[in-house]
């Protein structure tokens, strides 16, 4: 298990190593099943590295509840189809070829339960970005895409008894009573988390935090 310092350390050995960009951003990618901490690592990593970084989470490319009605996926939130993943990979190729801008990054609001948008702000001075989400190595064209434009993806892993700990949680501070917690836990969760386990080896590190 390793600290977010040493972590930070190695992140930024990606922008700074041999081999590197002389100028512009590198994309550092934590992908994971939920829970594991991925939002905290990438939090974690952006904190400690100040404004060389900047935290991009895919859950602000979630689709609103709206196209989820409209796609009959109201109930599977969440899972990989309910994300806009060519509009990620768009945003991800935007910050790599336009290091000098200023680039509005949406997140995933939990009491509104929607995507909102322009919540971080990816400023020039940010030479690495540190994105985090669910379905980054998953082997589909779009996260393909999105994955082609990263310089690595870490597997945030962690025990599955913790992650289901912190999902009950996550789902019951949020309005969800228990049992429907538990239900949705089962019915969603667990399967998002086999697909997203079954890329782990596609992945270029394997991370387990030291807590």
């Amino acid at each position: 298990m390793t600290s977010v310092e040493r972590l930070a350390e190695d992140a930024w050995g990606l922008v700074a190593g041999a081999g590197a960009p002389p100028a512009g951003r590198v994309v550092l990618g934590l992908a994971g099943p939920p829970a594991a901490g991925k939002s905290t690592l990438a939090a974690g990593l952006a904190g400690v590295l100040g404004e060389r970084a900047a935290y991009v989470p895919l859950d602000g490319f979630h689709l609103s509840n709206a196209q989820l009605e409209r796609l009959g996926l109201r109930g599977r939130k969440g899972s990989e189809p309910s994300f806009d993943a060519w509009g990620y990979a768009a945003l991800l190729r935007r910050l790599v070829e336009c290091p000098r801008e200023e680039v509005y990054v949406p997140d995933f609001d939990r009491v509104l339960d929607e995507p909102v948008a322009a919540r971080h702000l990816v400023a020039p001075s940010a030479r690495l970005v540190v994105t985090e989400g669910n379905y980054l190595a998953v082997d589909l064209p779009a996260w393909r895409a999105a994955r082609a434009l990263m310089a690595e993806v870490w597997y945030v892993e962690a025990a599955g008894a913790l992650r289901d700990v912190r999902l009950m949680e996550r789902h019951t501070g949020f309005g969800r009573g228990p049992g429907a917690s538990r239900e949705w836990i089962d019915s969603n969760d667990a399967p998002n988390a086999e697909l997203v386990a079954a890329t782990r080896g596609r992945c270029d590190r394997v991370v387990r935090l030291a807590v």
